[in-house]
């Protein structure tokens, strides 16, 4: 915020000068016996630079000085007392010891008096301290415009700045420190026991109930050996994280991290449902047939929906929920009454069910606009990986997933959106979600996920990240200070391209069982074989999935482990591989034996007396 600087008025200018003789600048490079003749001889030299020492720069600020000290002011008074004595010591300046204004010019030219001024000094330690940080953040370039993919590259590969990514564990953004140097882990469940050397969790971990992501979270940045980990690391910790929140920004504030996301209360206003429904119209990126408002039962829902001949069979969601949790599939009064208690009181939308197929997309908006990443379809609500009916599973991402023309339009869709969302302040990372509807092949905006996702996973690793960079690279670009150039069209045109080509698939593993038990053993972190007689055995530990090559291998990333609870909902780990997981017909074999697999890795013992748990969403 630029300060504002009062400029007195001409008619107060000559007393003010007049009264200026403690001026803290005269009093350093005047001697004690002299002090006091000096402030009086010379109230205009002595004025002016106290004037325009905010503004020292060098050779134009001294010689304004030196104009300053024969202005108009300054003849006035040395008329009260005597010329001859006056003229020469305004000549002799550098080397006259009865000229203590023009020693004070000479001062202002080396500027030690700046450097003792307190105001002066603030700013400039302020301003060093700025550069200090840009010169570390810009690398080696120099703080030059990074021209183009290749210097992006360089400029990252070569960073010094620290970089967290913050989270109960590394799962969204693993990988991203192949591509960003100083890019370390702060997570609340080591998924590798120790073995990973970018992942730091904290060895004393009493049991807390968390009751969400952005609990934990906030726990990780007050826990004393994470701040003990980031202070020994050095520089000024620039902090990510999928979920957070107002206190979230206030513990980051109070530590002098810096929070490298959009405010929370953008973020948690574009979270809504409702909010984003309603941009989306406005941009031209429509969502499926709706109707938004309240309805306390159910025929007053059935009332709702006949204003837009939406039908009988419908899809209400309320304005924020995740993974199914908050979406009902509603044709009768028993599918009200069974979940009214979530929905009534709240703004609802209130769709038409169609026979539709859900694609999964991540984009960047970013200064020179928004970046479309690949599409990929949603598992959802299967029950050998979620509980909820609604819930989202995994991704399968595969040259098929879209036709070339429900391509171009969700790309559209989604370009379209980014712009709406620059204009509400946002900027970054974020995942949204389209429906094709299958019969008539219209394209819709779905919901979206105003952050980092769980389908990052599989857009860092695609082949499009390869050809350029991560998308998440352009999110860090968009928070660093440093200017960047790049060709979006070009960047889009190339990704949507190479989505031809590739072909990976992930499986959110829930427990879908009610019963809460302790788990004894689990399966470990790392590479897992499946065979041709569908049995899966553990080959090595790898620190992410990067390297699969295959459908026959997958990576499995353990959440919780040894002495944890397995639960309703509760997340079990994460398997990424490169083969398909999903067919028309449903789950695909291979899926079917990896889930097998993983499960029966799981061993546990009911509890007589559980104690109070609750599912927390630790990836999307």
């Amino acid at each position: 915020m630029a300060k504002r600087v009062s400029t007195a008025s001409k008619a107060a200018k000559a007393p003010a000068a007049r009264k200026a003789a403690k001026a803290p600048a005269a009093q350093k490079v005047t001697k004690p016996a002299v002090r006091k003749a000096a402030a009086k001889k010379a109230p205009a030299a002595k004025r002016e630079p106290a004037r325009t020492a905010p503004a020292n720069k060098g050779t134009a600020t001294t010689a304004a000085a030196k104009k300053s000290a024969a202005t108009k002011p300054a003849a006035k008074s040395a008329a009260k007392k005597t010329a001859a004595k006056k003229a020469p010591a305004a000549k002799k300046a550098p080397a006259a010891k009865k000229a203590p204004a023009a020693k004070k010019v000479t001062a202002a030219k080396k500027a030690p008096a700046a450097k003792k001024a307190p105001v002066r000094r603030t700013a400039k330690a302020t301003a060093a301290k700025k550069a200090t940080k840009a010169t570390a953040r810009k690398g080696p370039l120099g703080g030059k415009t990074l021209n183009g993919i290749s210097e992006i590259r360089t400029f990252f590969r070569t960073n010094t700045q620290p970089i967290y990514f913050v989270g109960p564990t590394a799962f969204n953004l693993l990988g991203i420190d192949r591509w960003v140097r100083n890019f370390q882990y702060i997570t609340y469940y080591d998924s590798w026991d120790g073995a990973h050397p970018r992942v730091f969790a904290p060895k004393n971990k009493p049991y807390v109930e968390f009751e969400s992501s952005e609990h934990i979270n906030n726990y990780l940045l007050r826990d004393p050996e994470v701040r003990a980990y980031l202070k020994r690391r050095g520089g000024t910790p620039m902090v990510a994280m999928v979920f957070f929140d107002e206190e979230t920004e206030q513990i980051c504030e109070e530590l002098g991290y810096k929070l490298i996301l959009p405010p929370d209360s953008l973020r948690r206003r574009l979270d809504s449902k409702i909010v984003t429904t309603e941009l989306g119209n406005e941009a031209g990126a429509p969502s499926v047939p709706n109707v938004l408002g309240k309805a306390n039962n159910y025929t007053q829902l059935r009332r709702l929906a006949g204003k837009q001949r939406l039908g009988s069979d419908l899809v209400v969601q309320t304005p924020y929920g995740d993974s199914g949790k908050t979406t009902f599939f509603i044709k009768s009064k028993a599918d009200w009454d069974k979940d009214a208690a979530d929905m009534v009181g709240q703004e609802l939308k209130v769709m038409k069910r169609i026979n539709n197929k859900a694609a999964a997309v991540e984009a960047c908006i970013t200064k020179h606009g928004t970046i479309v990443g690949p599409f990929m379809t949603d598992l959802t609500g299967y029950p050998e990986l979620t509980p909820y009916k609604g819930g989202w599973c995994g991704n399968d991402l595969f040259p098929e997933a879209l036709s070339d023309e429900q391509r171009a339009t969700a790309i559209s869709h989604v370009r379209k959106m980014g712009d709406r969302l620059a204009k509400e302040g946002y900027r970054g990372f974020l995942e949204i979600d389209v429906l094709i509807d299958l019969d008539t092949d219209e394209v819709y905006l779905g919901e979206i996920n105003p952050r980092i996702s769980g389908a990052s996973s599989m857009t860092n690793v695609t082949a499009g990240a390869y050809a350029d960079v991560p998308l998440f690279l352009f999110h860090l670009l968009e928070f660093m200070d440093v200017d960047y150039t790049i060709n979006v069209e070009e960047i889009n045109d190339r990704w949507r391209d190479l989505a031809a080509v590739d072909v990976w698939s992930q499986l959110i593993m829930k427990e879908p069982n009610k019963t809460v038990e302790r788990i004894l053993a689990a399966p470990k972190t790392g590479t897992w074989h499946l065979d041709d007689d569908g049995v899966l055995t553990f080959a090595q530990v790898v620190n992410d999935w990067h390297d699969i090559t295959g459908e026959d291998e997958a990576f499995f990333l353990r959440v919780y482990g040894e002495g944890d609870y397995r639960f309703k909902g509760a997340d079990l780990g994460i398997l990424v591989t490169k083969g398909r997981m999903q067919t028309a017909e449903g789950l695909t074999p291979r899926c079917l034996h990896y889930i097998e697999g993983i499960r029966d890795a799981y061993q546990s013992e009911p509890l007589p007396d559980p104690p109070a748990v609750h599912p927390v969403a630790y990836v999307k």
